[in-house]
């Protein structure tokens, strides 16, 4: 079996958010019928693995999750809105080599008015400041990027550098994940125009690991755009989703279950012919999404290709 390089645990559909740009929270899963230990525990081992939602902290067995996820993972990200404080900070001070990256979808008016939540700039603020005090490395936030945030695209990035920590992007999309098939930019250059001073600081930067991620940056403008992706999708070869009730799925914009953990083992669900269908699937597939699970494996495969770019636009994009 191929080594597995990433995988989404998606371990609730359960969330207290009312995002703009996802669905999901008005079709919640059933605390009785979400997975659990004993199923988690087939999983193979996996070089990264993001825990997501819904909203993870919403799991009572968190904990526990987490506890078997860590042994099967070079690195474990969780990704939240940052409102449960207590339960995060409390989870991490048992657990302090896991990562997490907090939703933050502008400045406080934007951010409240997208998510859904009140005051949730304010609790995603303090629970990273929290963590940052208490000494948590892997810690960051992201935006996910529309018509009605790019603006605040920048000076989150430079909040991230003052605060000293990650700053993911995405470009918003749609998804059966999300129950969103309506999100698009209806003023696409706006968003190009910010992602490409983000871009250009990033280039200026002295640490290649941010102009790898100028060049991430530069796929979400050419996705903006409608073209094709930069790199191959390698989604269900190498990388998998698994949802709150067991099904394995080859992305979050695919609903090609290829078998049900709770049923079967791992190694039966991948080596299935079912598998192989959905994989041919994914080569056909026309979708051209960029987001991170997919795109990170496919750069340190495909290396050449983003050195390339940087090499080329590191000069040009820094004179912006």
């Amino acid at each position: 079996m191929e080594s597995i390089k990433f995988a989404s645990i998606i371990v609730t559909y359960r969330c207290n958010a009312r995002c703009h740009m996802c669905n999901t929270w008005q079709y919640p899963t059933k605390s009785k019928d979400e997975i659990g230990v004993a199923v988690y525990e087939k999983l193979p081992f996996i070089n990264t693995i993001n825990v997501t939602g819904g909203e993870p902290f919403l799991r009572a067995d968190l904990d526990d999750i987490i506890t078997v996820l860590k042994r099967k993972s070079k690195r474990l990200v969780i990704s939240s809105n940052g409102f449960f404080t207590d339960r995060i900070i409390k989870l991490f001070e048992k657990h302090k080599n896991i990562g997490i990256r907090i939703s933050i979808e502008g400045l406080p008016k934007a951010n409240d008015e997208l998510r859904g939540i009140k005051n949730g700039f304010d609790r995603g603020i303090r629970t990273l400041i929290e963590l940052h005090r208490k000494g948590i490395k892997d810690i960051g936030f992201g935006i996910t990027v529309s018509d009605k945030n790019s603006k605040d695209l920048l000076e989150l990035y430079y909040l991230a550098e003052w605060l000293g920590l990650e700053f993911a992007t995405a470009a918003t999309h749609n998804s059966f994940y999300f129950h969103k098939f309506d999100n698009k930019f209806e003023r696409p250059e706006i968003a190009i125009e910010e992602f490409q001073k983000l871009i250009s600081e990033l280039l200026k930067s002295k640490k290649p690991k941010n102009w790898f991620r100028a060049y991430f940056n530069h796929g979400l403008i050419n996705y903006i755009r409608g073209n094709p992706r930069l790199l191959p999708c390698n989604m269900a070869h190498d990388s998998f989703f698994l949802d709150p009730l067991g099904e394995v799925l080859p992305c979050n914009v695919m609903e090609e279950p290829m078998g049900n953990l709770k049923e079967m083992s791992f190694e039966e669900i991948w080596n299935s012919k079912r598998a192989s269908d959905v994989r041919m699937k994914v080569k056909c597939c026309e979708k051209n999404c960029w987001m991170i699970g997919s795109v990170s494996p496919a750069i340190k495969k495909n290396i050449w290709k983003p050195a390339i770019w940087i090499l080329k636009n590191r000069f040009r994009y820094a004179k912006i």
